[in-house]
């Protein structure tokens, strides 16, 4: 990924973890690395974990920022979920997987998409 990709998901994050806060969420963790790959930002809903995969785009050239989250990327954000759970003892409580797709503008467009899809 290019710098200025890497800034503009960087910059997608950080705004999604605000809308999150601003929607009642508490920001857990940012950036949970596994060798599977990654999960941007885990937080509390309540009683509930919720993972969330954000995508930032620029512009629609390429289609929305949700379009690009697809069967491959869901299973993934599962298995690395998976990991979280096993590494932070968490089999036990309630957990989701949301998306939040930010179109980076004046003004910025946020889509969050709760339950987006469930692990299988």
């Amino acid at each position: 990924m290019s710098l200025r990709g890497k800034a503009l998901g960087k910059a997608g994050e950080g705004q999604a973890a605000l809308f999150l806060q601003q929607e009642g969420l508490v920001i857990v963790e940012r950036n949970f690395r596994t060798r599977s790959g990654e999960i941007d930002l885990i937080a509390r809903d309540k009683k509930e974990l919720v993972f969330v995969e954000v995508k930032t785009r620029s512009g629609t050239t390429f289609g929305s920022a949700l379009e690009a989250v697809d069967a491959r990327k869901c299973r993934q954000i599962v298995r690395v979920a998976t990991e979280y759970l096993v590494k932070n003892g968490g089999f036990d409580q309630p957990a989701r997987f949301d998306v939040v797709g930010i179109l980076l503008g004046d003004p910025i467009q946020i889509e969050h998409i709760k339950n987006a899809f469930e692990a299988s």
